[in-house]
């Protein structure tokens, strides 16, 4: 049997007066990759920022492995320290071994000694991850990680991040609003609404995921209608349903 990695019960939180998290249970298991969809206010940055310790505030029992790690939607990369230097924040000793496996993974190592203002978007986003990747984390958190770069560089991250957990195998939390990002990552697609996880799909264990394939179509359909989005006539495989709520 799987162990369980991470373990919500009853996680409450409120903003003054403003329930933002209410009562919401969750487990997710050793090595499983789930993405949480919602929309904007649903509470789910409040629940990532929750189990990263980021957010102290609200009641109820929170089990989270050690050690953990975050990657951002913005890269947060320190301009006056070179790549292996962000990489290497926080961390104590003789690091630079660790540091320059870390960026050959994520294919940054030719970029070891450049400052991060000369890098393009998906080289930021990949010393992030490689960031994150160097403190050997048993549970990873992804904060719409891939929002802010071009779509093409997009899939060849959603390509790196998969091989990563598969070479890892670290437990991950991906917050995105992209629904097929979801699905081609993911083992389990959750939604939350009004502070609570009010949906969950089960995702085809196949790797790589085919969305021109009528099972991915019909749980993209099913998420979509969870999430209160009309399903675009022109949905296919090279269409990836990203939606705002705001």
């Amino acid at each position: 049997m799987s162990r369980t990695a991470v373990r919500l019960r009853n996680l409450s939180l409120s903003f003054g007066k403003l329930p933002v998290l209410a009562g919401l249970d969750l487990d997710i298991v050793a090595g499983e990759f789930v993405a949480l969809l919602g929309r904007s206010g649903s509470g789910k940055t409040t629940l990532l920022r929750v189990l990263a310790g980021l957010e102290s505030r609200g009641s109820g029992n929170v089990e989270v492995p050690s050690p953990s790690a975050v990657v951002f939607q913005e890269p947060r990369l320190l301009p006056w320290k070179r790549v292996w230097e962000n990489v290497a924040l926080g961390l104590r000793g003789d690091v630079r071994d660790r540091v320059r496996g870390a960026l050959l993974e994520v294919e940054l190592g030719h970029r070891a000694e450049a400052w991060p203002l000369t890098l393009s978007g998906g080289e930021a986003q990949r010393a992030g991850l490689a960031r994150a990747l160097v403190r050997e984390p048993q549970f990873l958190l992804l904060d719409e990680p891939f929002a802010s770069i071009d779509a093409l560089t997009r899939l060849r991250m959603h390509e790196l991040v998969s091989a990563l957990w598969q070479a890892h195998g670290p437990s991950v939390l991906l917050v995105t609003h992209d629904v097929d990002e979801a699905l081609l990552l993911a083992d389990r697609a959750l939604v939350i609404e009004g502070g609570r996880i009010v949906a969950e799909i089960a995702v085809d264990a196949t790797r790589p995921r085919d969305p021109s394939s009528p099972s991915f179509s019909a749980q993209r359909r099913r998420l979509l209608e969870h999430l209160g989005v009309p399903v675009p006539t022109i949905a296919g495989p090279h269409h990836s349903l990203a939606w705002s709520a705001a």
